[in-house]
This record gives C-alpha cells, structure tokens and sequence, in this order.
C-alpha cells in the first residue's frame, strides 16, 4: 500500500535554538534537568552548523526554526547584535541555497535574562519589548521566511513555568500563568499585524501543545477535565488572529486522578498495558482526533508544527513515521486542509527540565562528542518529506 501525499504538502523537521546552542545569557542557563545534566552545552550547533545544515537539508525541504533572542539582542530595545545576526544569516543562506523553506519561530520557552529580570511575561508593561526584538527579527530576517510561528506552545510554557513549576521562572500560581497567556495573546496579535503589513503573502500561526486527556478511574474525572479545558480550550482562544492553527502532539494523557506518564509512572503505565515511548502512552490516532477538534472549532487551515517519539531506541520512532503519516493522509482524504507537518526533532536535543538523555532525534547526537549519527527512522523519514509518499512498513520492526 502506498500513500501520496499532494505536491504542495509541507514536510519538515523542527528544532528550537536554545535546545541545540549553548546558552547564552537566557533564563534557562545553568538550570539542572531532571537527569542531573546542567543547560549549558547542548549540541554545539553554532559551531557544528555546517554539517547541520547537510542534515536538516538531507531530510526534508522545511525547516522549523527559532533565533536566541539572548543573543541577538542583548538589552532592552537594544540593536541586533552584529555578529550574531551575520552567523544566523549565513545559516539561513546556506538552508535556502539547499532548497530549503523556513518557518520562523519568534519565541521558544527561553528569554533574555534583562527580561526575565524585569518580570518577564507576567506583565503586561513588558510586552513592548518582546514586540521590538520580534520587529527587528522580522526586518533583519523576513525576506528569507516563509511561514512564520509566534509562539510555541504557550500552553506549556504558562502551565510549565507557572503551574507545575517544571520551567522558569518555577513558580505556582494559575492565576499568574493566566495573566502569562493573556500577554502573549496581546504580543501575537500586535506581531501578526506588522508581519502582514510587510509580508503579506507569508501564513503567520501558533504552534499548541495538543494531548488527549483521559480519565482512568471517577477520581481523574474532573482532573482530566480541568486540563483539557485550560490546554486546549482557554489558552487556544487566546490566540485566534492566525492564518493556519499550528498544533505539536505527542500522546494520551491518563489520570487517576494525577497524571500517568512512564516519566513519572511506569509502573502505572504498564499496569495499563498501553505501547509508550521513554515518557508517554502512545496513541496515534488521538492526533486526528485532536485535528477534527481544531477544524471543527476554528475552520484554519492546520500544520503539525511538532510530532515525534521520545526514545533512545529507533523501533517505535520508525513505526510512528507511519502511523501518523497514514492519519495524515486519511485525513486530508476526509476533506481536512491539513497544509504540512513538521517532525520533532532534527538531532536529538537538551530536552529542557528533562535534560539530553530524553532522545527525540531523527539524528543521534553523543552527550559527550556531540557527534551526529543517523538513525535508521532518518531514512524513512526523509523518502516521505522529499517524495511525498510513504509505503506500508512491513519490514520494519513490530513494537
């Protein structure tokens, strides 16, 4: 059996610029992850960039991307600093000299330390100067754009940051994560305006961190309730003014009435029974349910900005290539406007609060050489984002 995807189908892979460049200055730097290693090294792309690029190349002709705001821009309202803004714009030559399209990303979890110092995005005064860096982005870096992404995620960077205190600035106050969300919905929609003013042509979106919440037992009723409500309800609606509805994915969620991840619960999650990767049940086909959600409620056209597997083995992340590339193509026969979608990730990466040995790579990268190594579901994925159609994968590996 094959599957043919049509020709103007977006295919790519995704990373985020302070998971594979050392830390510079951002609020994330110097944070332990939960596997002892501290943010600081990550994959040394700044030095590595070269052979990156024949990576991200080789792979798919999309790339999504992001730019460390820590870096271009070293103090409030501040220019863009020189150097910097040379090696990204190398970079991207490089990337558009091989063929290859870029969705922009303006911001990835990370903030300057002036920023966060300030308050960061708990206030309201201090969306302007996100505004700045992000024109500036726009004006120095639109002409070799395609597609742009404002935020990633704010769900999870609000509920991370503000909720369970997993990310900075580590607190736990809903309230604040709320007022967090609503700032960042004020600064998408200022953005998207000078973004349409200039590029007119260019499709500007969200990227939302989508999961099926379920309930295992009458106790996570209410729990899996609640979630769903503030992650795929309230924080999306902050957010309407959008030319396509960007959502990652990655798995079901059960509760009891807490959460059961094989991050925090394994023993739980075998109990369950279900197929999981190194942090969660996998479950495919709740990615369509999810993009029949979001069609139904908002009538955008939908990209996949993020979808992958967490594992140090390849077996399962072969088969997911599959999987979700058969949802895929199913849904866009049911009348969807599905317009690409983005693998999470290019090279494995620090996976922020969890650190480098959580593995997402179609590349395998060293924790110590940083060396780059194929993994054998590179290939499989790379035929699908270069030809458009992917074949039954019998051969592969039963998980």
């Amino acid at each position: 059996m094959q599957y043919h995807f049509p020709s103007d189908f977006i295919f790519g892979t995704s990373t985020a610029a302070a998971q594979i460049e050392t830390a510079f200055e951002h609020d994330w730097q110097g944070a332990r992850a939960k596997d002892g290693y501290i943010f600081d090294r990550t994959t040394d792309h700044e030095t590595r960039w070269k052979e990156d690029v024949e990576i991200i190349s080789s792979l798919a002709p999309n790339y999504r991307m992001g730019l460390m705001w820590s870096k271009l821009q070293r103090e409030p309202m501040g220019s863009l600093h020189p150097e910097t803004v040379a090696h990204y714009h190398l970079l991207l030559k490089e990337l558009k000299d091989r063929g290859v399209k870029i969705m922009m990303v303006l911001h990835h979890f990370t903030n300057p330390i002036w920023f966060a110092k300030m308050g960061g995005w708990e206030k309201t005064t201090n969306i302007i100067y996100w505004i700045d860096f992000a024109k500036k982005v726009v004006d120095e870096f639109g002409d070799d754009v395609s597609y742009w992404n404002t935020f990633n995620e704010p769900n999870v960077y609000a509920s991370f940051g503000w909720i369970t205190g997993y990310f900075p600035p580590f607190k736990n106050n809903p309230v604040v994560a709320a007022t967090v969300v609503k700032n960042m919905g004020k600064a998408h929609d200022e953005i998207y305006d000078y973004i349409k003013l200039k590029f007119p042509t260019q499709p500007i979106g969200i990227s939302h961190n989508c999961s099926i919440f379920s309930a295992e037992n009458t106790l996570g009723w209410f729990t899996s309730k609640l979630s769903d409500w503030w992650f795929m309800e309230w924080v999306p609606d902050r957010f309407k003014k959008v030319d396509f509805f960007g959502m990652s994915y990655y798995a079901r969620i059960p509760h009891d009435p807490l959460p059961i991840t094989y991050l925090e619960n394994p023993e739980k999650i075998k109990k369950l029974g279900v197929v999981h990767d190194d942090m969660w049940e996998y479950h495919p086909e709740g990615m369509r349910t999810c993009i029949d959600r979001y069609w139904k409620k908002y009538q955008k056209p939908i990209i996949i900005t993020e979808n992958g597997i967490c594992q140090s083995a390849d077996e399962l992340r072969q088969q997911s290539i599959f999987d979700y590339a058969k949802i895929l193509h199913q849904a866009l026969q049911d009348g969807i406007e599905i317009k690409g979608y983005f693998y999470w990730s290019t090279w494995d990466n620090f996976e922020w609060h969890l650190g480098p040995t959580k593995r997402f790579g179609l590349y395998e990268v060293d924790l110590e050489t940083k060396e780059r190594k194929a993994r054998p579901s590179a290939e499989i994925f790379r035929k699908l984002a270069h030809y458009k159609m992917i074949e039954d994968l019998a051969s592969i590996n039963s998980y």
